[in-house]
């Protein structure tokens, strides 16, 4: 019977810990590439600045998919797929591996700012993102 409840608890407690080791490892490089100040206010300024696409000329920005609320799911205005919320107290498995941070910056960047983004402002995003 005690281990039907320490398998449980152990499981929530490792699942935190990688979370809160892959963010730690995120910010670690982007301090590593120069990103001495990291901003939640200007990572909140980003998430909801509207930029042009320029092959469409329709505004764009990271609520577009995501939701205006980070705690509410998302749709992707394209293909029409949920997205589960970004805020990590309601989505606990958010940002839990570097490889797929580092996958959906490129990919949603490149969708939304239409380049890459810099460590910088991906830092200033991860940090809005997480205190969600």
């Amino acid at each position: 019977m005690k281990a039907k409840i320490i398998i449980p608890v152990l499981f929530l407690l490792s699942s935190q810990a990688v979370s809160a080791n892959a963010v730690d490892n995120m910010f670690s490089e982007y301090k590593q590439s120069g990103v001495t100040n990291i901003s939640e206010i200007k990572g909140k300024e980003l998430w909801e600045k509207k930029f042009k696409n320029t092959k469409t000329g329709k505004l764009r920005s990271c609520t577009t998919c995501h939701a205006d609320s980070l705690k509410k799911t998302g749709k992707h205005i394209k293909t029409g797929k949920l997205i589960e919320p970004m805020a990590l107290s309601i989505n606990k498995k958010r940002y839990t591996k570097v490889k797929k941070i580092k996958k959906w910056f490129k990919r949603n960047c490149k969708w939304t700012i239409g380049r890459e983004c810099s460590a910088q402002e991906q830092a200033d995003i991860l940090a809005y993102l997480i205190k969600q």
